[in-house]
């Protein structure tokens, strides 16, 4: 039987590419986060476009308008309509596919030029959609899927909304840099939605990729009983996991609406781990936790004025017989250290890159 002699330096060179590779990784997330954190004041987005197709009336139809993230879209597309001179009507889906079904039948009756899904699944209303584009009514969409672009499916002119991977990885990459590569991760998701666990398996995947980095455990917990089970989970989570448990990777800010008090009563989170970091949404709460320096250091909000703005960039698109822009805003990261920028005193992320004055150039509206 042959022996097969590992030579101490092949070990050597060995352990240097893998050390030369980990610090790499570190080096790539670094600059990742660099660029999510800083101020935007640059647009990145359409510079050109069809003038302005006047006199049209649109219906916005929200999934709910309890929800922050559609009354901030409706928002920014009411001021973009008030600007463009177009007729805007908002009609509220009430968190019922009853009462938004309802209301697209209703938008429809009044042969509007176009309709805006607003944050809800257009698979419950396939017939209703067919006959919308049958009598010419351009649709175009906010968060009706998780992926920006059109939506052959239901003929969706353009789905508005961030990258969803974008935003799971640079929250990921977050906890990366801030552990200067050795974070230990926990991450929360709810399978009931196809877009929460594909957001944490990114963030699974992205930590895999730090050598000295690792996933302790990936739960699943419905976002609907957070209220309920968050308390007694964080509990049971910490004397599980002790100093193991350092960083909390969460798909949305939700988890932590009712993991924070659990955490400030067994004296831990703010400057001592577990430190929490949200893929996503940027509540009014969750903006409040970070600037207090309380049990959350990092969220991942999306432009909602600014997408209500493009909202009605890509009708305008649609109306003049052209592609859609193809637009998607970058990740924003919000921290300690930059909540004060970009609309963060008023809890939201509001870019200061002067949007609005860039898509009314384009429309040739002042």
């Amino acid at each position: 039987m042959k022996r097969i002699w590992i030579l101490p330096t092949t070990l050597l060179l060995a352990s240097a590419a893998s050390s030369a590779w980990a610090d790499a990784y570190l080096d790539q997330a670094t600059a990742a986060v660099a660029k999510a954190t800083a101020s935007v004041t640059q647009w990145d987005g359409p510079t050109s476009g069809p003038q302005l197709q006047a006199n049209k009336k649109i219906i916005f139809i929200a999934s709910d308008m309890k929800n922050g993230g559609v009354q901030g879209v409706q928002e920014g597309l009411s001021e973009a309509a008030k600007a463009a001179g177009w007729k805007l009507e908002t009609l509220d889906g009430g968190g019922s596919v009853k009462d938004q079904l309802a209301s697209l039948n209703q938008a429809i009756a009044q042969k509007p030029d176009g309709i805006v899904i607003g944050g809800w699944n257009p698979n419950v209303a396939k017939i209703p959609l067919k006959k919308a584009i049958q009598q010419g009514i351009v649709l175009t969409a906010w968060h009706a899927v998780p992926e920006p672009g059109p939506i052959a499916k239901y003929n969706v002119f353009y789905n508005v909304t961030s990258d969803s991977n974008e935003v799971a990885r640079i929250a990921a990459q977050y906890a990366v840099v801030q552990s200067g590569g050795k974070a230990s991760v926990l991450i929360f998701t709810d399978s009931l939605y196809q877009i929460a666990l594909d957001k944490a398996n990114v963030m699974k995947e992205e930590i895999g990729k730090c050598s000295g980095c690792k996933v302790v455990e990936f739960i699943d917990t419905p976002l609907a009983d957070t209220a309920n089970r968050m308390p007694a989970m964080t509990f049971s989570l910490l004397q599980k996991y002790g100093d193991q448990f350092q960083y909390a990777l969460a798909i949305n800010d939700l988890y932590f609406d009712f993991m924070a008090p659990a955490l400030k009563t067994a004296g831990k989170g703010g400057t001592h781990a577990p430190y929490s970091i949200s893929a996503g949404d940027g509540s009014i709460s969750a903006y409040q936790r970070i600037r207090s320096g309380g049990s959350q250091s990092a969220t991942v909000p999306e432009p909602l004025k600014l997408h209500g703005w493009q909202l009605l960039e890509e009708f305008n698109r649609a109306f003049a017989k052209q592609p859609p822009s193809g637009y998607v805003t970058p990740a924003h990261l919000v921290t300690r250290d930059n909540i004060t920028a970009d609309g963060g005193a008023s809890n939201l992320y509001d870019p200061q890159n002067d949007y609005q004055g860039h898509y009314k150039a384009i429309w040739g509206v002042k």
